[in-house]
């Protein structure tokens, strides 16, 4: 007998290339449920308080005062979202 496999036949379907494992869905790291807590919270509050756009752009956008993106510093820890509360307070005064 020889070592070599014989050749399907003629007409017969070949079969699909195997890839070498299942593919992830995501690519970047998740947050963890209290980092995704954190975001909800901070982006209820701060639609609330300032509106969709004045939200947006004050969770987006590097603050100074903050030392960083708020919604980063919300994300992060519980001392950044108390950090980022007290700013939205602060910002809903103002106004």
């Amino acid at each position: 007998m020889s070592d070599m496999q014989e050749p399907a036949a003629e007409g017969a379907p070949e079969k699909p290339a195997r890839t070498s494992g299942f593919r992830k869905k995501y690519s970047e790291v998740r947050l963890s449920p209290e980092s995704a807590e954190r975001q909800g919270r901070i982006a209820r509050i701060a639609f609330e308080a300032l509106g969709r756009e004045g939200a947006t752009a004050f969770l987006n956008e590097q603050d100074d005062a903050l030392g960083g993106r708020p919604l980063d510093l919300a994300i992060a820890s519980a001392e950044g979202l108390a950090a980022v509360e007290k700013a939205i307070a602060a910002r809903r005064e103002a106004q």
